[in-house]
């Protein structure tokens, strides 16, 4: 099986910087997409940002120009630069990976357990 391991989290003051790391593991031939997502209390998951295989990059409006997503393909990793965070940004950030292959089973999805980002004034 396919396990992904956040870390990175914690409590920072808004202006600040975090940096998150996933690492997927397991027999793991490929991953299409890699993803961070994010649910604050009370609201529905929502994609922060994304990269493809060829490193192709998405982000929603409310972290661009401040959220940079990267991955290391070799490593099974993807990576979350967030900087001049602010308190809307408090959330619980998820790992995705999207169509991964693994040998002798048909592509799906996997998550992360969640990493706890919160965000002082």
């Amino acid at each position: 099986q396919v396990q992904l391991v956040e870390s990175g989290g914690g409590l920072v003051q808004a202006g600040g910087s975090l940096r998150l790391s996933c690492v997927a593991s397991g027999s793991i031939v490929s991953i299409n997409t890699l993803g961070w997502y994010r649910q604050a209390p009370g609201k529905q998951r929502e994609l922060a940002a994304s990269i493809t295989r060829d490193g192709t990059t998405n982000y929603a409006d409310s972290v661009k120009g401040r959220f940079t997503i990267s991955r290391d393909n070799a490593k099974n990793t993807v990576y979350l630069q967030m900087n001049n965070l602010k308190p809307e940004d408090t959330a619980v950030y998820y790992c995705n990976a999207e169509d991964v292959l693994i040998p002798f089973r048909p592509r799906r999805d996997y998550w992360g357990q969640g990493t706890q980002v919160t965000v002082s004034s």
